[in-house]
Order: C-alpha cells, then sequence, then structure tokens
C-alpha cells in the first residue's frame, strides 16, 4: 500500500527552525519527484519545495527560497526532509509531501499522490 507519512511540526517561535520529515512506505523514490507544498487556513497549496528522483536538482517557491532546504536521507532513501529556517508567522500552515511521475519540476498539478500533513505553527 502506497504511503507517505509526515512527521516534524509544530509550534515554533519567529526566526525559529524546524525539520520536517517524510517517509514513503510501498513504494521507492527513485521513480518519482518529491515535493513539500502548504496550505494555510483560507488559502490554496501552494509554496512547493522540490526535489527531483535523482536528487540532483531542486526547486523552490519565491516564498522560501533561501529559507527551506529539502534532502533525501542517504541511508533511508525513502525518506525526504524540509528543514526550516527563518521562520515567520505567515509560514503557518499545513505542510504536505507529495510525489510526482515527472522526475523533476514542481508543478503542483503534477504531484498525484499527497500525505495526510503536518501542522506548523509560527508564533511568539
Amino acid at each position: 500500500q502506497l504511503q507517505l507519512v509526515e512527521s516534524g511540526g509544530g509550534l515554533v517561535q519567529p526566526g525559529g527552525s524546524l525539520r520536517l520529515s517524510c517517509a514513503a512506505s510501498g513504494f521507492t523514490l527513485d521513480n518519482y519527484a518529491i515535493g513539500w507544498f502548504r496550505q494555510a487556513p483560507g488559502k490554496g497549496r501552494e509554496g512547493g519545495s522540490c526535489l527531483s528522483n535523482s536528487g540532483s536538482s531542486t526547486n523552490y517557491a519565491d516564498s522560501v527560497k533561501g529559507r527551506f532546504t529539502i534532502s533525501r536521507d542517504n541511508n533511508a532513501k525513502n525518506t525526504v526532509y524540509l528543514q526550516m529556517g527563518s521562520l515567520k508567522p505567515e509560514d503557518t500552515a499545513i505542510y504536505y509531501c507529495a510525489v510526482s511521475p515527472v522526475q523533476a519540476g514542481c508543478i503542483m498539478e503534477e504531484y498525484y499522490y499527497w500525505g495526510q500533513g503536518t501542522q506548523v505553527t509560527v508564533s511568539s
């Protein structure tokens, strides 16, 4: 059974850091691009941070570029991380990981299998 499970969300102060994890089971990430997207209350899903299937290229939305880093665990290759830094209150959202059969790129409509999400709240 295909499954993506996110973890690592929580409450963090502005300016702080947080690392999210996405564990895939039932399939291998070697065949897929993987991305992190988010959805704030009352808003659409946005803010992609994406990694190609080979792990050699990344793409980031302007809203997170320079602050977020997506990476794959070199040992547990079916686990992907999102390291978030310099967090702002506007980063508050549910964060989802998703996979795309298009092996590179960050076009959200190409991501067809999604996890259940993890809540990130940035507040003092």
